[in-house]
């Protein structure tokens, strides 16, 4: 965590999650827990692409995307961000599941494979950014290059006499950047952004948002007690890109329409503690994974079946009672081949 950089909490959480919301100002929340792998060698995107959901063997240098580990029955580990650059494919991971990922990829590796895996966690800090950027700000930090490109479009900048990689995205589905930077120079860009006027946030707000948006998280929402389709992560896999660790499950369970439970937003009337179950009547239907307070109301992540229903039910959690939401970061759906 940077010395000057955001602890989990700040005297403004209130007015930053709200500003967040509604795209006023511009914010930054030092994440330098996260974990970051680096794939290195000749086959480190053929590697990874034979590990993930989705398709990298054919992203370019700039190019990026969003992928699930899964086991080989397609029960979720984390959700990652992947960068490739000319060399390596950097991977964004959540801060507690760098050591296991670390481990499992290392599983899948053959003497014969010309791939090297490193955590280069402690060497970087990640910064996330939210908001929409005033044109003064853009030209300031020269980021013309990554306007309208697609989420991990990524490149090299120099921003007050440091180099940078700054991506498009901040994990949340808001509009925004992650800064990734080495960790000796962290200190030293957190206080040139806050020079432009922008304003940090706590990782408290980041866990409201997170749940807000509906993004899950490992050991809460990504379990092996759940696949990646249940989980509303259909925007990080390719249907079309070939054999992969727990390919065939997913396949299957697109084809045949076999999600049985689905992953949803929950507006409540009070906090409730995550693990009760989530009721119509006396019909047990789910599961409350997540639930936060914040300024706008309470709000809940939630497995729920699919045959009860989704957007618009009206559920209760112990003594309170919610409603079933969409959740913004998510998508429930089926792809049918073209």
């Amino acid at each position: 965590m940077l010395e000057s950089g955001s602890p989990n909490r700040l005297n403004n959480d209130s007015e930053a999650y709200l500003a967040v919301l509604s795209g006023s100002g511009v914010w930054i929340c030092d994440r330098s827990g996260s974990g970051l792998l680096e794939l290195s060698d000749q086959d480190c995107r053929q590697f990874l692409h034979n590990q993930t959901t989705n398709q990298i063997q054919t992203l370019k240098p700039g190019e990026g995307c969003q992928t699930v580990f899964v086991t080989s029955t397609a029960r979720t580990l984390d959700l990652a961000t992947v960068y490739v650059t000319e060399n390596t494919v950097l991977t964004l991971v959540s801060p507690s599941q760098r050591e296991n990922l670390l481990l499992w990829l290392d599983r899948y590796l053959f003497p014969m494979d010309r791939v090297k895996i490193r955590d280069i966690s402690p060497e970087f800090a990640v910064f996330s950014l939210f908001g929409r950027f005033s044109e003064e700000q853009v030209k300031t930090l020269g980021l013309e290059v990554l306007q309208g490109q697609p989420e991990a479009s990524h490149a090299l900048f120099n921003l007050g006499g440091v180099e940078v990689r700054v991506a498009v995205g901040n994990g949340l589905g808001l509009p925004g950047y992650t800064v990734m930077v080495h960790q000796e120079h962290s200190a030293s860009l957190w206080q040139f952004l806050l020079d432009l006027d922008i304003q940090p946030m706590g990782e408290q707000v980041w866990e409201q948002l997170r749940i807000r948006q509906g993004r899950p998280a490992p050991i809460l929402e990504l379990t092996e007690d759940y696949n990646p389709l249940e989980a509303g992560l259909w925007q990080a896999i390719s249907f079309n890109k070939g054999c992969y660790i727990g390919q065939e499950t997913i396949a299957r369970l697109n084809t045949y329409q076999g999600v049985k439970q689905r992953l949803w937003g929950v507006k409540l009337n009070q906090e409730v503690a995550p693990g009760q179950d989530i009721k119509q009547g006396e019909q047990k239907i789910g599961i409350l994974t997540s639930c936060t307070s914040t300024p706008d109301g309470i709000w809940g992540l939630a497995y729920i079946k699919t045959k009860a229903g989704g957007a618009g039910l009206t559920v209760q959690v112990g003594e309170a009672t919610g409603e079933v939401v969409e959740a913004p970061f998510l998508s429930h759906q089926y792809f049918t081949a073209p």
